[in-house]
Parts: structure tokens; C-alpha cells; sequence
């Protein structure tokens, strides 16, 4: 008998081999950037400014809720931009 998650029925699974080298290697170049995304001015403005980011990106995610697909897209093209604006400036 599978053990199933509280979250709409789904089953419970690990994370494959391939999962976990691809997170590694997303926070591995995550840290390799780390100046990019602006903490080279002091990690309390990169921090506040990654918080905008999310904020925004949250924000526009609960204005189109009704419209998954939408919230979708729009949340994540909005943290695209934003972490690219802080990468660029």
C-alpha cells in the first residue's frame, strides 16, 4: 500500500539521483553568481532587494489566482525580470 501525501492524494516520493545533481548544481552556480544579483553592495540590500522580487512576484501570483496558468506565468516572468534587473544594475 502506497503512502499517499495530504496534499490532493498524491503519493509521497523521494527525490531521484538526477533531482538532487540538478539542485546541487543550481546552488552550486547560484553561489558561483552570488555578486550578480545585488549583494556585491552588502548583502542587506541584495537581501531586500530578492525580498522586492518575491513580494511582487507573490502579489502578482494572488492577483490572478483564479487563473492558475496565468499566476503561473506571470508570477515567474516577473521573477525573471526582477532578479535580472538585480543582476544587470
Amino acid at each position: 500500500m502506497r503512502r499517499v501525501s495530504s496534499l490532493r492524494g498524491r503519493p509521497n516520493r523521494r527525490p531521484n539521483k538526477g533531482e538532487i545533481t540538478l539542485r546541487i548544481v543550481w546552488f552550486a552556480w547560484l553561489a558561483r553568481h552570488f555578486e550578480e544579483y545585488g549583494y556585491s553592495r552588502g548583502l542587506v540590500r541584495g537581501a531586500i532587494g530578492t525580498t522586492a522580487v518575491l513580494v511582487t512576484a507573490a502579489l502578482v501570483w494572488f492577483a490572478l489566482h483564479r487563473n492558475r496558468p496565468a499566476a503561473v506565468t506571470a508570477a515567474g516572468l516577473t521573477c525573471a525580470l526582477g532578479i535580472g534587473w538585480l543582476a544587470f544594475h
